[in-house]
């Protein structure tokens, strides 16, 4: 997931959409981003993990 982020970034990168931000929000973006991605994926395994199956 880490590497999905950090390969948009780069493609953002390449594509000059992220090329005029400050590189500190650049990166400040991408961890929150990150973060937000790992919370998701935590509550998604929590989630199957304790659900019924029917």
């Amino acid at each position: 997931m880490l590497f999905l982020v950090a390969a948009l970034m780069l493609l953002g990168v390449v594509l000059g959409t992220v090329a005029h931000a400050p590189i500190t929000f650049t990166a400040v973006a991408a961890a929150v981003i990150a973060v937000w991605l790992g919370v998701f994926a935590l509550r998604e395994r929590h989630a199957r993990r304790h659900t019924p199956s029917h």
